[in-house]
């Protein structure tokens, strides 16, 4: 099985090449150059081919033809979402629009209580971090992603964000970064469906296989005793995404092991709806990379 080893594809020159193609040819152009690059990952990234094959052939039962050209459009959405990102944060706000189902359950938690909000490695979430500037409460993105540090200063010091990035860190010092921004009705933010080797995992039932779901955000919820809301950024068309975020909801901090079992299967469950609901919406643009479900 293909793990995740907390390291995402790419680094900051692949941001800077974004944005200097954005900056020469503008968006439009940028779209047309992905196709090549597509078509290179397409040939000669094996594992991601591989475990895109088996979500598309196996889970969503395609036929090989329709896997594939599945595989293909789904790196040319990844790319899109990246271009996407990286034109929204370097001041190309104008050229895109947003529909919001669930906004105000965001604005209520920004305004009683902070909140914490899961959400996955489907269609382009960092976008939505920096859409949330319009509920008016820091929002906090934790990360596992080795290249953090490289990837915070390109940030701050080339592209225009509001989102404050939180390392997991082995001292567990990340802990009182979250804690204080729970104290301080801010929002946190992390995604669901991905571990590295030696993370707690739970076994589930995912779009009808086994897959391993991450305990750590989870726990992350009961722990605070905030409302959850799981959301999703999904791209519609060019220019134009649609945010959901779900109903919140507070789940029972855990007294015991039992009532402990009971309430993270209660919350992993809620996700494993919510997300599902979501692949099956818009299939082409879950770009996890990597073997998700125990063969």
């Amino acid at each position: 099985m293909v793990t995740w080893k907390g390291k995402t594809r790419g680094n900051t020159l692949g941001y800077r090449i974004f944005i200097f193609i954005l900056k020469t040819f503008g968006l439009s152009a940028s779209y047309f150059s992905l196709k090549f690059v597509a078509l290179y990952f397409f040939f000669f990234s094996k594992k991601s081919y591989n475990a895109l094959y088996f979500f598309y052939n196996r889970v969503l039962g395609y036929s090989k033809i329709k896997s594939s050209r599945s595989i293909f459009k789904n790196f040319v959405n990844l790319g899109e979402t990246l271009l996407d990102k990286t034109a929204f944060m370097a001041g190309f706000k104008t050229k895109f629009k947003f529909d919001f189902d669930g906004e105000n359950y965001l604005r209520d938690m920004a305004i009683n209580t902070g909140g914490i909000l899961i959400s996955a490695h489907i269609g382009n979430f960092e976008m939505a971090a920096n859409m949330l500037e319009r509920i008016n409460t820091k929002v906090n993105i934790i990360v596992l992603d080795a290249e953090h540090e490289k990837i915070k200063n390109l940030l701050n010091n080339v592209l225009k964000t509001t989102v404050n990035i939180i390392p997991l860190k082995n001292d567990m010092s990340h802990l009182f970064i979250i804690n204080n921004a729970i104290e301080n009705k801010e929002i946190i933010c992390i995604h669901g469906d991905r571990f590295i080797d030696g993370e707690r995992t739970i076994e589930m039932n995912f779009m009808k296989n086994k897959a391993l779901i991450p305990a750590g955000p989870f726990h992350l919820a009961l722990l605070y005793k905030v409302p959850v809301s799981f959301v999703f950024a999904m791209k519609d068309s060019n220019y134009k995404y649609h945010f959901y975020a779900s109903k919140p909801k507070i789940y029972d901090v855990f007294k015991n092991r039992t009532n402990r079992n009971t309430e993270i299967l209660g919350i992993v469950n809620d996700y494993i709806s919510e997300f599902e609901k979501m692949i099956k919406l818009y299939p082409l643009q879950w770009f996890n990379h990597y073997q998700f479900w125990n063969k």
